[in-house]
């Protein structure tokens, strides 16, 4: 598959938690966390469980950071 992202994380899923339209898929990339908001039917669809392998894509035109 390819995809125009240029941001592809690859980590391992540690918690997927369902709420009533949308999933939070919890993603462990190197030590640090990144939650995904998906869809339940997405979560299903992909068969995404803890401990399998996946990857966080990130595709946006603007990135903003803050700094304190």
């Amino acid at each position: 598959m390819k995809i125009s992202a240029r941001n592809v994380l690859k980590g391992k899923i540690v918690e997927v938690t369902k709420g009533a339209t949308t999933s939070h898929v919890r993603i462990d990339v190197g030590g640090t966390i990144v939650t995904a908001s998906i869809t339940n039917e997405a979560v299903e669809d992909l068969g995404l469980v803890k401990g399998m392998s996946a990857s966080a894509v990130i595709k946006s035109s603007d990135v903003m950071i803050a700094v304190d």
